[in-house]
């Protein structure tokens, strides 16, 4: 990892916007619709505690949502100097150990299905389809993995 991960503050809302509309740049030429991750106002999730980033500058985060009985990986984002370095596979697997930690046994996510770099990436990393439609004006896969027992 790009340092130690740490829940995001207040203080890091605009370079969490910055890492976001840079990690999903390269999708604008595929996609009739901004990537929803851009449009998100990061501010009540970071308030909520459910941002983590990594590195200085911010070069990675994750958004991670407890839901009933899975945790849900809202966004997870790269910069793109940073893309190619496994700093994606080591923000999903932070996921797997919160997952843990929450007593949770399944990890949840969504992707535009246009980004199938990423669905490639999740599937190699033993996350399976469960999915696809339209929502609110995206074409979405939907995606789980379950964790396996212990570890």
């Amino acid at each position: 990892m790009e340092g130690p991960m740490r829940r995001a503050e207040a203080a890091d809302v605009p370079r969490i916007h910055e890492l976001t509309a840079a990690a999903y740049a390269k999708y604008a030429d595929r996609m009739d619709v901004t990537p929803r991750p851009v449009l998100t106002d990061h501010g009540p999730a970071v308030a909520a505690g459910q941002v983590w980033i990594t590195g200085s500058p911010v070069s990675g985060l994750i958004v991670l949502v407890p839901q009933d009985d899975a945790l849900l990986i809202e966004n997870v984002a790269v910069h793109p100097v940073a893309q190619g370095t496994g700093l994606g596979r080591k923000l999903l697997e932070f996921a797997e150990e919160q997952a843990r930690a929450a007593g949770l046994s399944k990890l949840t996510l969504y992707t535009n299905e246009v980004m199938t770099e990423n669905q490639a990436i999740y599937a190699r990393l033993g996350y399976r389809e469960t999915a696809r439609r339209a929502d609110q004006g995206y074409h979405v896969v939907f995606m789980e993995k379950t964790l396996p027992p212990g570890r």
